[in-house]
């Protein structure tokens, strides 16, 4: 119910929003507005307001909207109202009117993301693992532990204060080719990397394009919360305090961990955990300043459900290093500024490199994806949820923006020409680019169906 809630008032307040842009915009120019709807098919309410008797619909199929203006090509018109038609309009009206819907979309995207910023968001600090092998990271230098406080690109430096700025300040620097100088913090002190990106252009805005560089955030400590009376880890001498540093199988040396060499994160150790078998597991423990050695023996449990778990009776808390990311108003309005243009131009730089094959299209997402990512977003919180509209804001906005007939920009483009020849694009022109517009627009539709499918169902083969 979370996800339905929160998916259909994503759809609602970012349709209105758009629509609402086109209204207003109308307005300004004087055009007459017959009709303002939210959503398809049979009207669930509708009322008539203002003095032009613009009627507002509420629809029952959330998955779009319009606004009817008065137009000679729809309807007859009356002599006395031609010059509040649409289509009596100069080409620079008309594209204001049709721009304004991207546009509302993408000052929200700026307020949500501003909002967001002045609440404050606990973000993960970037603090990062050892570098695989082979990737720029490790070419650079990097090493697990050390902290990432600034980044220099072009001479523009700016403080890193967590991890998803350090992701959004690399995919920039990636998508433009550019070395990036990262300041670091590790127990040496203090001092500068070179990061080079420039080969890295077509994986920017990929989803695995952090960890194709070699960077990713050093996993938390297993810090033990609480070792519970009468089980296993307290009676192998585990304490609420001690960190985890090291799991083995037995006959395995202590100290030989599951995971990468530079830290242990919980996950690795419920997996070695759940395939012991009920043998004992070696651990290396830290308490304060001493270095332990324990063997513990997971004992079988079942839960309600009659599945068996292997457990050792210890509360984990894995948590990452964290700050609280919050900004005054005129900060937050330009840092929102900023990372609307960044993700609208990583977006824009993403979908091209779709047309020509650079990039795979099954980054593409639909209704389910999206609805997905509402119901998680709403899940964790207000600030998540806002971020998760600003985005999908942003995206809209793009989307509708693409010189695609059918689309805002397909439009825009129209009238473009019509500026720069003196002259309109023929009706019959218009008519066969529509056709291709809409066939271009449902390929689209059948590719992020498709993906949003494959995601839960796992790739048909």
């Amino acid at each position: 119910m979370l996800t339905l809630f929160a998916f259909l008032f994503a759809l609602a307040l970012l349709i209105a929003v758009h629509e609402a842009g086109h209204y207003l915009a109308a307005r300004s120019c004087g055009i007459r507005v017959l009709k303002f709807s939210i959503g398809f098919g049979r009207p669930l309410l509708r009322r008539r307001i203002g003095p032009d008797g613009t009627e507002f619909v509420l629809a029952a199929i959330p998955l779009g909207g319009f606004v009817r203006m008065l137009d000679e090509r729809e309807a007859p018109v009356e002599p006395a109202q031609l010059h509040r038609a649409f289509n009596r309009q100069n080409p620079w009206k008309r594209a204001w009117v049709v721009a304004a819907g991207p546009a509302a979309n993408l000052v929200l995207a700026v307020l949500l993301f501003a909002g967001v910023s002045m609440m404050g968001v606990r973000e993960p600090v970037a603090l990062l693992a050892a570098p695989a092998p082979g990737t720029p990271a490790a070419a650079a230098g990097v090493q697990g532990g050390q902290q990432v406080l600034a980044t220099t690109i072009a001479g523009d430096t700016r403080a890193v204060r967590s991890w998803p700025q350090l992701a959004l300040r690399l995919q920039e620097a990636a998508l433009d080719g550019r070395n990036v100088d990262l300041r670091v913090r590790d127990a040496r002190g203090e001092h500068d990397l070179r990061l080079d990106l420039r080969a890295e252009s077509a994986r920017a805005g990929q989803a695995d394009f952090l960890r194709s560089v070699g960077l990713r955030l050093q996993p938390a400590p297993v810090l033990v919360q609480q070792a519970l009376p009468g089980q296993a880890a307290e009676q192998a001498g585990l304490r609420a305090g001690d960190v985890i540093v090291g799991v083995a199988a037995p006959g395995a040396a202590y100290g030989s961990a599951a995971g990468p060499a530079d830290r242990l994160d919980a996950q690795q150790l419920r997996q070695a955990i759940s395939a012991s078998d009920g043998q004992a597991l070696r651990l290396t423990v830290r308490r304060g300043s001493s270095t332990l050695f324990v063997s513990v023996r997971p004992r079988r449990e079942t839960d309600a459900g009659g599945r068996a778990h292997w457990r050792i009776g210890a509360l984990l808390d894995d948590r990452l290093p964290s700050t609280v990311v919050r900004l005054g108003p005129a900060q937050a309005l330009r840092e929102g500024a900023h990372r609307t243009w960044q993700l609208s131009v990583l977006s824009l730089r993403t979908l091209g490199r779709m047309v020509v094959g650079q990039a795979s299209l099954d980054q593409l997402s639909g209704p389910v994806t999206i609805a997905d990512y509402a119901g998680r977003s709403a899940a964790l919180g207000l600030a998540p949820y806002l971020n998760f509209l600003a985005v999908v804001s942003l995206s809209l906005g793009v989307l509708n923006l693409l010189p695609i007939p059918v689309l805002d920009g397909g439009h825009l483009l129209y009238y473009a020409f019509e500026i720069l020849s003196r002259r309109k694009v023929p009706q019959r022109v218009q008519e066969r680019l529509q056709q291709g517009g809409l066939a271009l627009i449902a390929l689209m539709i059948a590719v992020a169906l498709y993906n949003d499918i494959a995601r839960v169902l796992g790739p048909f083969h």
